[in-house]
C-alpha cells in the first residue's frame, strides 16, 4: 500500500508539472500572437531580407525575389530547375513562394496580419503564383 500511495504522489507532483508547461507555452504562444498582429518580425529573415533593429529590411538581392515569382509564373520551369537556378533546395524555393512575408504580411497560427515591413512583390503577383501552385497541385 504505502509504495502505490508513493506512486499517486508521484503521478499527482507530474500533472501539476504538466499543467505548469502548458500554461507557460499559452503564455508565450499569446506573446507571439501580440507580435504578429502588431506586423512585427516572428522568426529569421526570410531569403531577400534581413533583420535590422528588429525589423524586416529588404536586402541587395531582394530583386532576385520578384525574378523568382516571374519565373515561375511566366516559363514551364520546372520547381527543381528553377530551385537550381537560384541554388534553393526545392522545398525551401516553394517556401519561397508561399511565403506572405514578401507582400507585407506575417503568417502566423493561420492567421494573416499586416506587417511591419515593406513588401518585395505585390500581392497581385504573389495571388497569381499561389494560383499557379494550386492548378499544378504542388503543396
Amino acid at each position: 500500500m504505502d509504495e502505490i500511495e508513493k506512486l499517486k504522489k508521484e503521478n499527482e507532483q507530474l500533472r501539476k508539472e504538466i499543467q505548469q508547461l502548458k500554461k507557460r507555452g499559452e503564455i508565450q504562444k499569446q506573446g507571439m500572437i501580440k507580435k504578429a498582429i502588431k506586423g512585427s518580425v516572428m522568426s529569421r529573415a526570410p531569403f531577400g531580407y534581413k533583420i535590422e533593429n528588429k525589423k524586416l529590411i529588404p536586402t541587395k538581392n531582394y530583386l532576385e525575389v520578384e525574378e523568382i515569382f516571374e519565373e515561375f509564373l511566366g516559363s514551364k520551369i520546372s520547381l527543381r530547375q528553377l530551385a537550381k537556378k537560384y541554388n534553393f533546395s526545392v522545398n525551401g524555393l516553394k517556401k519561397v513562394l508561399t511565403n506572405f512575408t514578401y507582400i507585407g504580411k506575417i503568417k502566423f497560427n493561420n492567421q494573416i496580419y499586416e506587417g511591419d515591413h515593406k513588401p518585395i512583390i505585390s500581392s497581385t503577383l504573389f495571388n497569381h503564383v499561389q494560383n499557379k501552385l494550386e492548378k499544378l497541385n504542388i503543396k
